[in-house]
């Protein structure tokens, strides 16, 4: 394999469906139908409808999930104006099924520059920011990229738990990374309180067998020698010293993944388990094991890079004695 992209593709989406029945007073005018034309239709019992202030769906019946996107759309100014669809109604459109399906009953967030005057209206939630992120054209449909529309929805939800399947599910479907959604939650406040903690934990769970999967690519399609793989290492009839995803008996050289969550600024001191975790690795280095720490996202951004990194810690291992007092037993 000579490209660098992750095993796990994102789901193509569904193509755009047919175009919406959606449009605008101003649309229509140029079109030479009258806004008094125009609002006598959308009466009650009239053929069309005004969903939302100066847009116009051109059929009695309720919206399909499609045109209240659109019409969501049209309100906020459109992609022009710097609207972007995120939230739950971002993962819908890119094929995260667990985010359920935008309809008449559900609420649409759209992101739109600070300066905006808009005002949140019926179904549609604005949320104004000074980070538009770059959008993705998904369906016809300017899109908040999967790991910003996750920290969107996390950010309003009353209960972030809840948000743990849709969160799941796109790292399963290779939408984004696991540090990716924490770098957006980070820039919200909220990665430290408890709910949203516990939702990014199981983040980081769902997003493990993806490394996994990428650490063994990165082993095959690196020209490294087979290790040991997923096992425990121990000091004879001693302590145990610490769990590792890929050890190197021979240049005594081991890897794990971290895949733990990020501590911010100012947060609270380690927990004993981390405190335990940390001591665990100190000794097995004063032991002289070499050990390489690899995040998820350096192996999705250069696996060919944290390859070299561990050849040279093999090269520089096999010149070093052996740690023959090391046990390694499967974990």
């Amino acid at each position: 394999m000579t490209h660098e992209a992750p095993l796990t593709p994102p789901r193509r989406p569904g193509a755009a469906p047919a175009a919406p029945r959606v449009t605008t007073l101003l649309a229509l005018r140029a079109e030479g139908v009258s806004a008094a034309t125009t609002r006598r239709r959308c009466r009650p019992g009239g053929p069309w409808q005004m969903p939302l202030p100066g847009v116009v769906l051109l059929h009695p019946e309720p919206p399909d999930g499609h045109e209240l996107l659109h019409a969501a759309l049209l309100y906020t100014g459109g992609p022009e104006a710097g609207a972007v669809i995120t939230g739950l109604a971002a993962l819908a459109v890119q094929g995260v099924t667990s985010a359920g399906t935008p309809d008449a009953t559900r609420r649409v967030d759209v992101l739109v520059p600070h300066t905006r005057r808009l005002r949140s209206l019926g179904r549609v939630r604005l949320l104004r920011t000074a980070r538009p992120p770059r959008p993705r054209r998904v369906a016809g449909l300017p899109v908040a990229p999967a790991a910003r529309a996750l920290a969107d929805a996390l950010a309003h939800l009353e209960e972030p738990a809840a948000l743990r399947r849709p969160l799941e599910e796109a790292v399963r479907l290779g939408l984004c990374e696991p540090c990716a959604v924490i770098a957006e939650l980070e820039q919200t406040g909220r990665l430290d309180e408890p709910p949203v903690a516990r939702a990014v934990e199981g983040l980081l769970a769902a997003g493990r067998p993806v490394a996994e999967e990428l650490l063994f690519h990165m082993v095959r399609q690196g020209a490294l020698p087979d290790p040991c793989w997923n096992v425990g290492l121990w000091l004879p009839d001693g302590p145990f010293l610490g769990d590792v995803d890929a050890y190197w008996p021979e240049s005594s050289v081991a890897v794990r993944l971290d895949t733990r969550l990020p501590r911010q600024r100012g947060s609270a001191a380690p927990t004993p388990d981390e405190a335990e975790a940390t001591r665990r690795e100190q000794t097995l280095r004063g032991l002289g094991v070499t050990v390489v720490r690899i995040t998820p996202r350096a192996l999705h951004a250069s696996w060919r890079r944290q390859a070299n990194a561990v050849g040279a810690a093999l090269r520089a291992g096999a010149t070093r004695p052996g740690t023959d007092w090391v046990v390694v037993l499967p974990r």
